[in-house]
C-alpha cells in the first residue's frame, strides 16, 4: 500500500494502491506531489475543494489527477495530501496544501496534465491500484 514512481521514458509514472479505490486515489496524488518536490516538505495549511464526474474509473482518475494539477498550477500551489471519497461516478475530494515555497520545496519540474499511457485502475494482488504517466 502507498505510492510509488515508477520509470516512464520521457515522463514520469504514478501509483497509488489502497484498501480502497478511493485510498489508492489518495496515494496517487502523494505520488503526483513527488514529482514536483519531497511531499513531506509540503505543509497541509489550506483545504481546496475537488470535485469530478465520470462513469468510468479509469477517466474519473485522469479527471482528478487533472483536477489537482489545474489547482497547483492555477493557485501556485502544492498538496500534501488530498482526502477522497467517491460515490458512484462522483468524486468529492479536500486537497491540503499551501503556496509553493521555491526555496523549501525545491519544485524540480512542473507537471502539464495526467495521460492515458500505462492507464491502470483496479483491484491487483489484492487491494486497489491506480496509475499512469504524467507529462512533465
Amino acid at each position: 500500500m502507498g505510492w510509488e514512481l515508477f520509470y516512464h521514458e520521457a515522463d514520469e509514472g504514478i501509483r497509488g494502491a489502497g484498501e480502497t479505490l478511493a485510498e489508492a486515489f489518495e496515494q496517487a496524488a502523494i505520488a503526483l506531489t513527488a514529482v514536483v518536490t519531497e511531499p513531506e516538505l509540503v505543509a497541509p495549511r489550506i483545504p481546496v475543494s475537488i470535485e469530478v464526474t465520470d462513469d468510468d474509473p479509469k477517466f474519473l482518475f485522469l479527471a482528478f489527477l487533472n483536477a489537482i494539477i489545474y489547482e497547483m498550477a492555477v493557485r501556485r500551489m502544492l498538496f500534501h495530501h488530498i482526502d477522497v471519497t467517491i460515490e458512484g461516478s462522483h468524486l468529492r475530494g479536500v486537497a491540503h496544501g499551501e503556496p509553493v515555497d521555491i526555496g523549501r520545496h525545491q519544485p524540480a519540474v512542473e507537471v502539464k496534465g495526467a495521460t492515458a499511457t500505462e492507464l491502470f485502475v483496479g483491484q491487483k494482488d489484492g487491494h486497489w491500484q491506480a496509475q499512469c504517466v504524467v507529462d512533465v
